[in-house]
């Protein structure tokens, strides 16, 4: 019987050697933050670990003056200042070398014809095969102007290039692919719209669309945690566990986002697609494989049962951020920041209950919350676990005992926490809560790969399992949609001191429950 190889498995694994294969990265937005602090280091990344071939070309697209020169020293200053992995000449100078930069507007086809021009030499002097990868690190309003220019200067159509080149996938073909920022969309409508221009002109299995929360280390251990080992999934069901809880804090307010904050608010922002993906790689049922199909059908299967419960007034909470105490420095609230117009409605808190309706999952809730400028930074999963239906001790025995729970701690203290009780030492019969720790910095000598680096090297590879597909986007809107209907006919906004821990109505929807939120 021939076993499924892993695709989720380290690419360093010399077993499973991922190295890409021939190719030009082309990079729209190149002078945005995002490209900057993560994009350009994660390449330098990958290339430091020997991951890129030899031929590996990177173009900038942007509207600036810039030559090749002047591209090369921007990208330096970012590797040198945002790289993971240390700086070494001898890979900055060969990587350099394949680095060009184009300037031009969206709406010019003269930079698209100067871009095609500009990767056919790069096809010949570098010999990368006609396989290009098209990164859109752009706001979601410029993606059609972008996609028609790639369909008008045939740069998305490989079907012209030459037939017996063999690029990194195996194939005989040359490939072209895009890659597409979050936000898909606004809400289920715009999602779909963004879909049909986009397959205008690439398919489906050509279109990967970044969740870069998906990429990191320890949500890709969720699924390890659960299907490599047979001491949690008799209880990864109903009859044990009591409820879920999905957090992602920040401690920073917006910063610089303003003009993409604004109007977007923190449930579209972070709750339609990094907390639903968790959500379903959490309570997914184990795929027949860990191919990109396989894992994606599952996950969609959960996402098509999430119920909303109703009225929505008891089952969600939101709130803004007011002016407090952040880490002893004073800060403002969120009406106060730059470019937000005094009377914006924008959440930058929610929380929502959801129900699974399914049979491991019926009548477990999970509560979904994220928000910015509180107490701390973290991500986490949390399943909560049910009381023991009879505990021989008395009520001053356990007056400090809570739940049994297993927390998966995504950032920034990556690992795994066991909540139990034990016994206190001493002659009497105490029982506290007591953690059992993993962490990984402490359980591996290697560190973890940036998330960009992980999710770069699947495009160029062409592995899609960490990338949702469109049904995923679709059906993380339905849930959503009806949440944000609801907000906006209501207009409340409670307000929350910057540094604490939330709004009264988030807690006011856990204690509906007889339960309370982990505390930050």
């Amino acid at each position: 019987m021939t076993k499924t190889p892993n695709p989720l498995r380290d690419p360093r694994d010399k077993r499973l050697p991922r190295v890409a294969g021939p190719c030009v990265l082309v990079l729209f937005g190149v002078t945005g933050d995002l490209s900057r602090k993560k994009l350009l280091p994660a390449i330098y990344d990958l290339a430091n670990r020997g991951l890129l071939p030899p031929g590996f070309s990177l173009v900038g697209f942007a509207r600036r003056d810039w030559d090749h020169q002047d591209f090369r020293q921007i990208a330096y200053e970012s590797v040198k200042e945002h790289a993971r992995t240390p700086f070494r000449e001898d890979v900055w100078t060969h990587l350099s070398e394949g680095m060009h930069f184009v300037p031009g507007e969206f709406s010019d086809p003269g930079a698209f014809d100067a871009l095609a021009m500009a990767v056919k030499e790069l096809d010949e002097s570098r010999g990368t095969g006609g396989n290009y990868a098209f990164y859109l690190s752009i706001p979601p309003k410029f993606f059609p102007q972008v996609v028609e220019q790639l369909q008008r200067s045939g740069l998305a159509d490989a079907a012209d290039e030459a037939p017996e080149r063999r690029d990194g996938d195996g194939g005989s073909r040359p490939w072209r692919r895009v890659v597409v920022e979050k936000p898909f969309g606004h809400d289920l409508q715009s999602a779909k719209e963004l879909n049909d221009t986009v397959h205008r002109v690439f398919p489906e299995e050509s279109i990967f669309r970044i969740d870069h929360y998906l990429g990191k280390e320890t949500v890709q251990n969720i699924l390890a945690l659960r299907f490599a080992n047979t001491m949690f999934e008799p209880i990864w069901n109903r009859s044990y566990v009591d409820h879920v809880q999905i957090t992602m804090a920040e401690d920073i307010g917006i910063g610089g986002r303003a003009g993409y904050y604004d109007g977007i608010g923190a449930a579209r922002d972070v709750i339609q697609n990094h907390l639903l993906q968790l959500l379903a790689l959490t309570a997914m049922e184990e795929p027949t494989s860990f191919s990109a199909e396989a894992v994606r059908e599952e996950k969609a299967k959960i996402l098509s049962s999430v119920r909303v419960p109703g009225p929505l007034d008891l089952c969600t909470a939101r709130g803004q951020y007011a002016a407090g105490w952040q880490g002893g420095v004073k800060v403002n609230g969120y009406l106060e920041e730059d470019g937000i117009p005094r009377d914006s409605r924008t959440e930058t808190y929610a929380a929502v209950k959801l129900q699974i309706d399914s049979r491991r999952w019926a009548g477990v809730p999970f509560y979904l919350r994220t928000g910015k400028r509180l107490s701390r930074r973290v991500t986490e999963v949390a399943l909560v676990f049910q009381q023991a239906p009879h505990q021989p001790f008395s009520q001053t025995d356990t007056e400090e005992l809570g739940s049994n729970a297993l927390v998966m701690r995504v950032q920034p203290d990556e690992g795994i926490t066991v909540r139990f009780g034990s016994k206190v030492p001493g002659t009497s019969m105490e029982i506290r809560d007591v953690n059992m720790d993993f962490a990984y910095g402490e359980s591996f000598t290697e560190s973890s790969p940036e998330a960009y680096e992980r999710l770069l090297i699947d495009v160029l590879i062409g592995d899609p399992p960490l990338f949702p597909r469109q049904e995923e986007v679709e059906l993380s809107w339905k849930i959503l949609d009806p949440i944000e209907e609801h907000w906006a006919e209501r207009g409340e906004l409670d307000q929350y001191k910057s540094g604490g821990y939330g709004p009264d109505s988030a807690d006011e929807l856990m204690a509906r429950d007889g339960r309370a939120w982990r505390r930050l």
